[in-house]
């Protein structure tokens, strides 16, 4: 009996090695894939003229495409591998022998499939955003081209075009900045709210030792105080930066 529970312990902490595991080449990986995407943009923006366009979508763009889908089919691949680690551990859970541990194991489990929907999350969000860029990038491509098309066939340069395009140019640019501070502000809020619900387990540790430790729970409060305090000057931060960029960008 004792050796089939010492079994029956390494496979569940196989399990939870292999979880982490997944979980922290996932982390990377989406990072690589948020700065992949992120220097496409910045590439597509970049481009001033209908040659550089041009240049782009004939080598950058085509080399960035080829790692986006070769990263994106991992990164799904990834997430499926740790869906089904999740699936042993929730049939381990059922599993004859354990229920005395039940709790703490469902605890456990819960946690990693917390971890893994934010991961899914975080991709198909990324993933999205990427591919919305690209339509409208294709987009604005299309009516660049059509316009050098008609100005190539007329032969006349139409001041009343220049500055078509000259209005164009700048209401892409200020867009396209637009655009970052948003996804920068974004991206700083799930960070925050990721951290946060980090935080909030940790402090529910600490709060039932508070209980049995009564002199923790000064500590406690004062870390709690400068937490909120650290929280509002960030977040003033944030807003004047957002406000500052919104306000160069209009001006």
């Amino acid at each position: 009996m004792s050796t089939n529970m010492a079994t029956s312990s390494n496979y569940w902490e196989d399990l939870r090695k292999q979880a982490r595991q997944l979980e922290n080449e996932l982390d990377l990986k989406l990072v690589s894939f948020s700065k992949l995407c992120t220097s496409y943009s910045s590439s597509s923006s970049s481009s001033k003229d209908q040659r550089t366009r041009d240049s782009r979508t004939g080598s950058v763009d085509s080399s960035q495409d080829n790692m986006l889908v070769a990263m994106t089919t991992e990164l799904e691949q990834q997430l499926a591998n740790l869906s089904a680690v999740n699936d042993k551990m929730a049939e381990y859970t059922n599993t004859p022998g354990v229920v005395s541990h039940n709790a703490a194991l469902m605890h456990t489990l819960q946690r990693h499939r917390d971890i893994l929907q934010d991961y899914t999350h975080e991709f198909h969000k990324t993933k999205s955003n990427f591919f919305s860029l690209r339509e409208r990038e294709d987009l604005l491509g299309s009516v660049h081209r059509d316009i050098e098309s008609y100005k190539s066939s007329t032969g006349v340069n139409n001041r009343r075009t220049e500055l078509f395009l000259k209005e164009h140019e700048h209401l892409r640019n200020s867009d396209s900045l637009i655009d970052n501070a948003i996804s920068i502000a974004m991206a700083t809020k799930e960070n925050i709210t990721f951290q946060r619900g980090m935080f909030k387990s940790i402090q529910t540790r600490v709060t039932t030792l508070a209980n049995r430790f009564p002199t923790i729970n000064s500590l406690i409060q004062k870390i709690n105080l400068r937490k909120r305090r650290d929280s509002l000057i960030l977040g003033g931060v944030i807003g004047v930066c957002t406000i500052l960029l919104l306000l160069y960008t209009f001006h």
